[in-house]
């Protein structure tokens, strides 16, 4: 057994409403530069639809991810190290920009110095890749005003393989929200298709990230991800990817993503696995096999000899015990609810999803009968608005009865809490109906409903012994360094190609020491922090200026003083 760790993610897709803070916060961190305009670390997409770049799950058409050769073994779609040779210099099996789509912006400056005349003016759509005027006809979410419609399932991939048990009338669409980022998996298929070993996977905590240096643009990565999670920036041909926010996590601050999310679906936490059996689950022959294959991998952090072996391989005694507490673990492993994208890709991805359950309750209050009795609860899961095919098809590579597994568990959470909640007796067959205990349905339903910030993210920092290792990695894979793929200024990639050295880790400390105290991290010149809803707005604020110099003799007396506090003009 040689255990590791790896921070892994799981969202509660009941909770998104599809609001893109996500989103829009990773892209002003992390892509809002030159050569990244159409990248999106993190996107939302709305099912049924097509995806972000469209089609992307067709992996007939794009080869991404491994499959199993005659022989039982795994072995990448794309081909091996003959086929990457021989399409080195061209390689044919790439999504075009019209896949992702032609960003955009607005000729604003028409708007804003256009004389007076009798028609409004009009900013027009101005492409960010050409410059030129263009007609927006895609996004990164088009289908997002199209969800559930007969426009979006004629293309989309999932639909396809269940569309005969779907009508598509008006009363009976559906739709949801997916946010996507790297899945940081277990076994990626991006790392094994990249020539020059320019991908890697961090062994202290497993994040999935891009030697800069080492990146050659082959673009291989971006065919052997079956998720399209890589990207190519075209203005300094290199590779670039989800990082898991990593200067954050290093110190025990969630990803971007996870800060902003509005509806706080997002759980991080520390997983223990045993990476001796990561090919074992990932070559497993059927794959309606591989969710459970994958959750084997994962180990109790509570099983003393788990504990035992994580000493011996390195990793330190917090650790372990972050990973006793991770909201992760007990999703997947304990509570059961949280399933894989796409396991049939054989990646072992590590962000895992939580089914949605929100419609189940209009499902039974409009055929009359109590929405919250948990046996109609149990009934209706069989006639949900989502279908359970199709998140079968997302979740469990078309196995239904994992899904509706999980479903029936979240039912069942409703209506032993309404019972709680009405101060009746809870009604014990509910949880046991579902294979759970009544104190696991509790703390199931504090996790899912009522976690506060450390119950969502349980992160735990790196070590002060690390600090020398993690400032290299940061100088290797970051987007702003010395010669590199940088934020602004001129490097031999020509303009926005290099720039200053990188934020040290404890830049990222101090931002969170400084969010966190009142005095410790405040400046020694100020009394501590400025609160601005407590100003008369007539003088300065206490704290915000540093003070004044003592005024020589002669100046700054009398009624007609300059000084803080005499008359104001």
């Amino acid at each position: 057994m040689r255990v590791m760790a790896q921070m892994a993610m799981v969202m509660n897709l009941d909770k998104c409403i599809g609001c893109h803070t996500c989103s829009v916060t990773c892209k002003q961190a992390w892509t809002n530069r030159s050569g990244v305009e159409y990248v999106w670390f993190n996107n939302v997409e709305t099912r049924p639809g097509q995806g972000y770049p469209r089609r992307y799950e067709d992996q007939e058409k794009w080869r991404g991810g491994w499959e199993l050769n005659r022989k039982g073994r795994l072995a990448l779609k794309a081909g091996g190290r003959f086929k990457k040779l021989v399409t080195i210099f061209a390689n044919p099996v790439l999504p075009s920009l019209d896949d992702y789509y032609e960003p955009w912006t607005y000729d604003y400056e028409t708007l804003t110095n256009a004389p007076l005349q009798e028609h409004t003016p009009v900013a027009r759509p101005k492409s960010l890749i050409s410059g030129k005027d263009m007609k927006i006809s895609w996004s990164a979410n088009w289908d997002d005003d199209l969800g559930g419609s007969a426009a979006t399932s004629e293309n989309d991939v999932l639909l396809n393989e269940v569309s005969e048990k779907i009508r598509f009338e008006f009363e009976q669409t559906f739709m949801f929200y997916l946010p996507r980022i790297c899945e940081h998996c277990l076994n990626p298929s991006c790392a094994a298709s990249c020539p020059s070993g320019a991908i890697y996977k961090r062994e202290e905590d497993g994040i999935v990230l891009v030697d800069q240096d080492r990146c050659r643009g082959w673009r291989m990565c971006v065919t052997g991800c079956p998720y399209k999670k890589v990207y190519f920036n075209h203005r300094t041909g290199k590779a670039e990817k989800c990082t898991f926010c990593f200067p954050r996590v290093e110190v025990g601050l969630p990803t971007v993503c996870s800060e902003t999310c509005v509806g706080r679906l997002r759980y991080i936490g520390l997983v223990l696995y045993d990476a001796d059996r990561v090919l074992e689950a990932a070559s497993a022959p059927d794959d309606t096999d591989l969710c459970e294959a994958q959750r084997s991998v994962f180990l109790d952090p509570d099983d003393p000899e788990v504990t035992a072996a994580a000493e011996r391989a390195g990793i330190p005694r917090d650790w372990i015990e972050a990973a006793r507490r991770s909201p992760v673990h007990a999703l997947i492993n304990r509570y059961r609810v949280a399933l894989p994208l796409h396991p049939e890709y054989r990646t072992m991805p590590m962000v895992w999803y939580i089914p949605p359950l929100s419609p189940v309750v209009d499902a039974v209050r409009d055929t009359g009968h109590d929405a919250e009795d948990h046996r109609n609860l149990f009934a209706a899961v069989d006639a949900l608005r989502i279908p359970v095919d199709y998140l079968a098809q997302l979740f469990t590579a078309g196995d239904p009865a994992p899904v509706d597994a999980v479903l029936r568990r979240l039912a069942a959470m409703r209506a032993y809490m309404r019972d709680i909640n009405l101060g009746r007796e809870p009604d014990a067959s509910v949880p046991e109906a579902v294979g759970m205990s009544e104190e696991q349905m509790y703390d199931m339903y504090r996790l899912l409903a009522l976690a506060k910030y450390d119950e969502r993210y349980v992160i735990p920092e790196a070590h002060a012994e690390q600090a020398h290792g993690l400032e290299e990695l940061a100088t290797e894979c970051s987007l702003d360094y010395e010669g590199g793929p940088g934020m602004g200024g001129s490097g031999p990639f020509g303009e926005a190609s290099g720039g200053a050295a990188p934020l040290a880790v404890e830049n990222y400390r101090a931002l969170r020491d400084r969010q966190l105290s009142d005095t410790h991290a405040a400046p020694e010149d100020k009394a501590g922090r400025v609160n601005l809803l407590n100003w008369d707005g007539r003088s300065s604020p206490p704290g915000l200026f540093p003070p004044k110099p003592p005024a020589p003799p002669g100046h700054g007396d009398g009624p007609h003083g300059g000084g803080e506090g005499g008359p104001r003009s």
